[in-house]
């Protein structure tokens, strides 16, 4: 169970990262949703830093649960993913004021909290 929930955890990170980068990045400058300027570099930013991390992280993190399946027993990453699923959600909360990406960091941080409390 402990080995499914971090498959879900890491890999709905990994999705909603990737939907979070080609919704509110590609299809909108495809698109041509915002004209150019400081604001329009801000947020294309922000949400390019965002869901690309997301990715990063979880991918990593994919690749790490595949390799050795009870890495979430270890304090340290237990430390760091929460600590990533925090900074993900304080993000969210400051600087984003749709709901989509806070559902999304408040699910895997849920699932994660899940994964790390049936590992032990």
């Amino acid at each position: 169970m402990h080995t499914y929930l971090a498959y879900g955890a890491f890999g709905w990170l990994t999705f909603t990262g990737v939907a979070h980068f080609l919704v509110d990045v590609v299809s909108q400058y495809l698109r041509g949703k915002r004209p150019p300027n400081v604001e329009t570099t801000l947020y294309y930013g922000l949400n390019s830093a965002f869901a690309l991390g997301q990715v990063l992280f979880g991918l990593i993190c994919l690749w790490i649960a595949w390799r050795q399946p009870r890495f979430l027993g270890e304090p340290p990453v237990v430390a760091l993913c929460l600590a990533a699923a925090a900074g993900w959600l304080a993000i969210t909360f400051a600087f984003m004021g749709y709901w989509e990406p806070k559902l999304n960091a408040g699910l895997f941080a849920a699932l994660l909290i899940a994964a790390i409390l049936f590992g032990r």
